[in-house]
């Protein structure tokens, strides 16, 4: 089976924050990842990771107007000094958590103008942080309408032409199947150059069990080909975590 991670804003979230390291280690997780550790006093967090002897694997860049609507500014026109400054912000989180992955969130733009912004934000980042390793996500634009990456061919063409070492795909089996309908075969196609993945069940964005997608035949997949990296469980538990992860086998 792969190393499992589970995202801390979504399991255990009947614990105070502090306490969800150590949890999901005695659940049999090998790390953790955190979608906003923004607000989060940083250093009570960290003492957490090292309480549980568990690594942070990655966070999210910063969204801080997210109740309002917004997902991100990376491929939004006239933003990039606004990009900038919340990547450096990134930077130092990361640093201090010791987060392996910073994932850049597109933001919601279309078209040209928003796909050469995306593209100058990311060799500018990349080039700003050659030893930080960067994901981008595609995400389906059911659950997040007007999102700039929507589909997996724009984010290797996009990954293609940045050709930074240091950028990758983070591939959400969840969003994967929202946007193709076949989640094994876009892996056939795109999952070479992921360096993370996430997980859950469809419909309802619960645990990665059951429902529409074959999660046995994909973590085989992932077996078999050797894939090193994390998969993450970022799903919404349909009662208390614990209750729920029989899917971890």
């Amino acid at each position: 089976m792969p190393r499992f991670c589970a995202n801390l804003s979504f399991l255990f979230a009947e614990l105070p924050l502090t306490d969800r390291p150590l949890a999901v280690r005695e659940a049999g997780f090998d790390g953790v990842e955190m979608l906003f550790p923004y607000d989060t006093p940083l250093p009570g967090l960290r003492d957490a990771l090292k309480r549980a002897d568990i690594p942070m694997v990655l966070i999210n860049t910063p969204v801080p107007d997210w109740g309002t609507g917004a997902r991100g500014v990376a491929a939004v026109p006239g933003a990039e000094a606004r990009f900038r400054e919340e990547f450096r912000r990134a930077l130092r989180v990361a640093d201090v958590l010791g987060a392996g992955h910073v994932h850049v969130m597109a933001g919601l733009a279309q078209g040209r103008k928003a796909h050469e912004t995306f593209l100058r934000n990311l060799i500018w980042a990349a080039e700003t942080a050659p030893e930080q390793a960067l994901t981008i996500e595609p995400i389906n634009g059911h659950d997040m309408p007007g999102y700039f990456l929507n589909d997996f061919d724009l984010a290797t063409e996009i990954l293609d032409t940045v050709g930074a070492a240091n950028l990758a795909l983070q591939f959400d089996a969840y969003h994967a199947h929202r946007i193709t309908g076949d989640v094994l075969g876009t892996w056939a196609r795109h999952g070479h150059r992921a360096a993370h993945v996430q997980v859950a069940g469809y419909p309802g964005r619960h645990e990665p069990a059951g429902g529409e997608i074959d999660y046995p035949a994909f973590f085989a997949r992932l077996d078999a080909e050797g894939y090193a990296g994390f998969v993450s469980g970022e799903y919404r538990p349909r009662a208390q975590t614990e209750d729920g992860l029989g899917w971890l086998g």
